[in-house]
């Protein structure tokens, strides 16, 4: 028996959760990531068992001053809902704003990030920043569930282990999100400090989870079902967030939730393909040629030859010249593979 199939019976770590009026069957989502987790790649990751999906993170002073790009940026298709769409911001009234007029447009759930480490985004005092605040967190998420409560939307929050590295403070202000109306709490166990290196701390998000009552997931670390299986033992949180595992790695939701295994390589150039192909659907030609650079360095990461192609893609803004050097590099692949 596999670790997959194991884990496909193991209730302990698979298993439905409940956030707010929302019910899940599994408990494995694809967490939000700023210019990862949009349109195309939540669709490839809920086509591969991702049960929910957040957008990218959203300015809410953008949604404020009808900024097109924060309009773009929660564009959505009926195929791949239910999906959360993520803010960030550091005034409540705004904040507020903008979570009703998607709450209005369809949102089942929105979430409140404060957990993004990017100096851009901390030096305004908000994503991590927020952190230093618990006060200020607890009427950040009053405002927005109060703004939430006439559509029955609840509110969720995002955080990291704490803002200045060895000044953990997710216990404090999980609990004061949760004061604030919170339906439940994702920790990323790193400081801001940390950024993504080091390890995740699982036992931070074990600490919320003994001091909250609402569901906590956990974020950080999780690439594989031995990690799965260890980050969920030793927080004991409800459910998981994927992130930077999913990035090349649509597949990852499947394996997670025992529901199948790596990805053959003739599987794998067919969805490098469709991405592409929804990167132009959704994009146009020349942001959808950008755009997949770097998702071609995640998805050929560690096969063998994957530089050349990685430079060709790199050098080119046509869709279709990307498909012929995707296929012709498979094929060279395939043609090397011993026969049995």
């Amino acid at each position: 028996m596999t670790r997959s199939e194991n884990l496909k019976d193991e209730s302990t770590f698979i298993r439905p959760v409940v956030i707010g009026g929302l019910e899940f069957p599994k408990n494995i989502f694809l967490a939000p990531l700023a210019g990862v987790t949009d349109l195309p790649f939540r669709l490839l990751c809920k086509e591969q068992g991702a049960v929910f999906a957040y957008t990218e993170m959203i300015s809410a002073k953008g949604v404020h001053y009808k900024s097109v790009n924060s309009f773009e940026l929660a564009a959505t298709v009926p195929e791949e809902q239910p999906v959360g769409v993520q803010l960030f911001g550091s005034e409540p009234e705004i904040m507020a704003e903008a979570a009703k007029l998607f709450a209005e447009r369809g949102a089942p759930l929105i979430d409140i990030n404060m957990g993004c480490p990017m100096r851009k985004i901390t030096g305004n005092g908000e994503g991590s920043a927020l952190m230093r605040s618990p006060e200020l967190i607890e009427r950040i998420v009053a405002a927005v569930a109060e703004a939430l409560t006439p559509f029955g939307v609840p509110v969720t929050v995002k955080m990291r282990r704490g803002f200045d590295s060895g000044n953990e403070t997710c216990v404090e202000c999980a609990l004061a999100a949760e004061r604030g109306g919170a339906a439940a709490v994702t920790v990323h166990g790193r400081f801001r400090e940390e950024y993504y290196s080091g390890k995740s701390d699982w036992t931070a998000v074990r600490r919320v989870k003994e001091a909250v009552r609402v569901p906590v997931i956990l974020s950080g670390d999780v690439v594989d079902a031995a990690t799965l299986e260890a980050a969920m033992a030793v927080s004991g949180a409800d459910g998981v967030a994927i992130g930077r595992g999913a990035m090349g790695n649509p597949w990852i939701f499947r394996i997670l939730s025992g529901a199948g295994g790596p990805p053959s390589l003739s599987e794998k150039e067919a969805v490098i393909e469709k991405h592409v192909r929804l990167l132009r659907q959704y994009k146009g030609e020349l942001t959808a040629a950008s755009e997949f650079r770097k998702h071609v360095l995640w998805y050929l990461k560690g096969l063998r030859g994957s530089a050349s192609v990685r430079d060709k893609v790199c050098k080119t803004e046509s869709v279709d010249e990307i498909l012929r050097i995707i296929r012709s590099y498979f094929r060279d692949l395939n043609d090397s593979v011993p026969v049995n």
